[in-house]
């Protein structure tokens, strides 16, 4: 078998220098997708150097925001063109259902549409000084060199939510996505090259974090790192990150409550609790795995929420039966065991699941949709996330008990609230520390709102006006058009 040349660095498909490979396999079924290229660091600082080349001296910087505008434009003609095989191959990477992964295109050519339209505007703007005489101006100007570190679990529209925007404000890149999900990565950089992107402008290295990421935090060449993953990487990121005083945008995840008064849509309500919880198999950063019920209903609302997750079909990404899909290895699924296996030593409920998938589905690395009941606050169910397909549920009686318990949590990234009294759920989403709210429905965003999130579930935005001004820096241009001599310490005449 050739070795494979994965890594995309100034413009062209490279080995790793060391000869690293690494072998991806289907998580439905654990099957062969295909052989990548696995970067070490001395990868990623050969795209490095690619990218500040690209940025310092390239054609890049010359180009204008509109021009930036239309390249994103003939991006997402492209994504449209190509949908289909991006779809294939991000649903044999992660395993999940083939309409998941159509609709994740969606999304995608929908935020390179709204970065093409945003930078096709962005002129920056006039500050009144105070006189005719000054003409003072704000410009926005990239940042320069930015490191993107993507998830597996939205793999191309993680990387897409940082690409797009780093485009439009004209900098250069290395996108270092998940190693277990790189093969949207690698097509999409393909998709930028056909666009027009320069070579060294878009760069792809593939591989583990400590040796293919670190770099993108600590080298002293890149001015910017976004990343999106687990709490203690970002830590880790943060802190490396911290030597150069790079910028820094970090989204890690939540542990997101999802709030149910007794006056709610009832089967609306458990609905959208399910899709907030078993959606990807609960693989969402903003699932709504903290199920939060007002007692009167506690026993209705959960006996029905159960019996709808126990009818809940699990399947790989072709078959058209399935509801959702598996988790995404085998070291994942033991994590999601011992998450669950603590809580019930800790007096949580098993109501449902709690198992692995068996029969036909043991091929694939399986985990049942599980609720925990009568969890207590405080308990390591309510704070720490599973990142599976487990929704845990506490009680409330009155509407500060509410707020209480879903802000007694060190994330703040979503949450949601369920009520027909309109006064009732906009306080509450008022009081709520989290980035996204959503009133009588779940996971819905748009690509013109800013998605982040409150504690430590990050810091910086990603999409919207926000979004962008993450990959720029401000700069205030005052000039004086009538100069004269100030006066201000004496002169030299005797």
């Amino acid at each position: 078998m050739s070795t494979p040349t994965t890594l995309y660095i100034d413009g062209a498909w490279e080995a790793a220098v060391a000869g690293g490979t690494r072998e991806i396999r289907c998580p439905a079924d654990g099957s062969l997708v295909a052989e990548v290229s696995e970067a070490t660091a001395a990868d990623t600082e050969r795209a490095i150097a690619a990218a500040r080349r690209a940025f310092d001296t390239g054609p890049w910087r010359a180009t204008t925001a509109p021009e930036r505008g239309e390249l994103l434009h003939r991006v997402a003609d492209l994504l449209t063109e190509r949908a289909e095989d991006f779809a294939l191959a991000e649903s044999r990477d992660t395993g999940k259902r083939l309409v998941e992964s159509r609709i994740d295109m969606d999304d995608c050519i929908a935020c390179f549409r709204w970065y093409a339209k945003l930078a096709g505007v962005d002129a920056g703007r006039v500050v009144d000084a105070g006189s005719s005489d000054v003409l003072s101006r704000v410009v926005h100007e990239p940042v320069g060199v930015c490191g993107l570190i993507s998830p597996w679990n939205y793999p191309l529209l993680q990387a897409v939510w940082k690409v797009a925007p780093c485009l439009a404000a004209g900098n250069t890149f290395v996108l270092k996505p998940s190693e277990l999900t790189p093969h949207t990565a690698v097509l999409l950089m393909e998709v930028l090259t056909d666009a027009g992107v320069p070579a060294g402008v878009a760069n792809l290295v593939l591989g583990a974090g400590p040796e293919a990421g670190a770099p993108l935090s600590s080298h002293p060449d890149v001015d910017m790192v976004s990343f999106t993953g687990g709490l203690a990487t970002g830590r880790v990121i943060a802190a490396s990150a911290a030597a150069t005083v790079k910028k820094v945008a970090l989204e890690l995840g939540g542990k997101n409550p999802n709030v149910i008064f007794a006056d709610a849509d009832f089967d609306a309500a458990v609905d959208n609790a399910l899709n907030g919880a078993f959606v990807h198999s609960g693989q969402v950063c903003s699932a709504g795995a903290r199920l939060l019920v007002e007692e009167s209903i506690h026993d209705r609302f959960v006996d029905e929420l159960v019996r709808r997750a126990q009818q809940i079909r699990l399947g790989g990404p072709w078959d058209e039966s399935a509801e959702t899909g598996p988790l995404i290895s085998a070291a994942h699924r033991d994590k999601v065991t011992a998450y669950v296996e603590k809580a019930v030593e800790e007096g949580a409920v098993v109501r449902c699941g709690g198992e692995w998938g068996t029969g036909e589905l043991e091929a694939g690395f399986y985990y049942l949709p599980t609720v925990l009941d009568d969890v207590r606050r405080g308990s390591s169910a309510v704070v720490e996330e599973a990142f599976g397909p487990v929704v845990t549920v506490e009680t409330f009686s009155t509407e500060d008990e509410a707020v209480e318990i879903a802000n007694d949590t060190f994330y703040g990234l979503a949450g949601a609230v369920w009520s027909q009294d309109a006064g009732k759920a906009q306080r509450v989403a008022n009081q709520l520390r989290h980035g996204t709210i959503w009133i009588n429905d779940y996971h819905p965003y748009l690509p013109q709102a800013e998605w982040g999130g409150y504690g430590q579930s990050g810091f910086g935005r990603e999409l919207g006006l926000a979004g962008l001004a993450e990959y720029q820096e401000s700069k205030h241009i005052y000039q004086n058009l009538r100069p004269a001599v100030t006066g201000w310490f004496g002169g030299t005449d005797d």
